[in-house]
């Protein structure tokens, strides 16, 4: 073989071999990028799935963590006493009272309150003390929610720029769960209120609700009967049976208290003084009713200033004797 044939042969082998080599590599590439391209796509698949598993618990989280807890709210008061008996709408006339509402938190303060009565149905307006509630939902925070949020009692602005909630009302005198939604928490807080019948005038009763001196039909005479006071801190009571007099149309009771300290009371807007100086308190008092809570105010000197104190006073026809 001639020696230019030889040294053709040989540039073609290595020719051969270099365009060999080169494709390897262009392949080798092509598969990185495949397997670089596959890697990333696994890890954006596995973002995506622990961005969804959050959302889940998110959704999922604890109802009980959209409500607050009891560390989490001032001490509650006691706005619910055993004695409470209950008035329902059918037992009131149809009309617009103003009524007094006790809240079983100072942070939530209702200060006027507008009941509706029609046909059985009592309907309030709550105005509030403050903005710092975005709904109520008459119930406890648990189930308000898994409520829809159509059930939701939204706020609306009077004309004087404050908030006030339109609710319905079961009854007065009987604690009604209420939870309110605060904008700045974004949590439930569980109340109780009550709306007092006390602070209703007689007259807004129907007449077989209360039962009037006129329809006992007494003799003159004297009698007793069982008496209950209510309100205040509760440490103060009357002593019961009281007697009961009755000449013609007028019925007085004579009402004692457990306790030396009361100079006066006020009651059907008349003041009464204290008739036993150096001994329990004692005052005569016309009863307007009988089987409904009527109004006393009791005046304290056991204070360091008198001091006027809120009451109930109950007189039970039942234990007339």
């Amino acid at each position: 073989m001639k020696k230019e044939n030889i040294s053709q042969i040989v540039i073609a082998f290595v020719l051969g071999t270099m365009l060999l080599s080169g494709c390897g590599k262009v392949e080798s590439k092509s598969t990185i990028a495949e397997t670089t391209n596959t890697t990333v796509e696994e890890t954006t698949e596995e973002n995506s799935y622990a961005s969804s598993t959050e959302e889940v618990k998110e959704a999922t989280k604890s109802d009980s963590d959209k409500v607050a807890s009891s560390d989490e709210m001032v001490t509650p008061d006691e706005v619910v006493s055993k004695d409470m008996i209950p008035v329902y709408g059918n037992q009131v006339k149809d009309g617009e009272y103003d009524i007094k509402v006790d809240s079983s938190s100072s942070m939530f303060n209702i200060t006027e309150c507008k009941l509706t009565v029609s046909d059985g149905n009592m309907t309030a307006v709550l105005t509030m003390s403050g903005k710092g509630y975005k709904y109520l939902f008459m119930g406890k925070g648990e189930e308000a929610v898994k409520a829809d949020e159509s059930d939701y009692i939204n706020y609306e602005e009077n004309d004087k720029g404050e908030y006030t909630f339109t609710v319905p009302v079961e009854a007065l005198d009987k604690g009604i769960d209420c939870t309110a939604f605060s904008k700045k928490k974004e949590k439930w807080y569980d109340r109780v209120i009550v709306f007092r019948v006390d602070s209703l005038d007689t007259n807004a009763l129907k007449e077989d609700s209360i039962v009037k001196p006129s329809d006992l039909a007494l003799e003159d005479g004297e009698y007793t009967v069982e008496v209950l006071l209510a309100g205040g801190s509760g440490k103060t009571s009357l002593e019961t049976p009281a007697k009961l007099i009755v000449q013609g149309d007028m019925v007085n009771a004579v009402i004692v208290f457990t306790s030396k300290n009361y100079d006066y009371v006020i009651f059907d807007d008349v003041k009464y003084m204290n008739e036993n100086e150096g001994g329990n308190s004692t005052f005569t008092i016309p009863v307007t009713a009988f089987n409904v809570k009527l109004p006393l105010i009791g005046d304290t000197t056991a204070m360091s200033q008198p001091h006027e104190i809120e009451y109930t006073v109950y007189f039970d026809k039942d234990t007339i004797k």
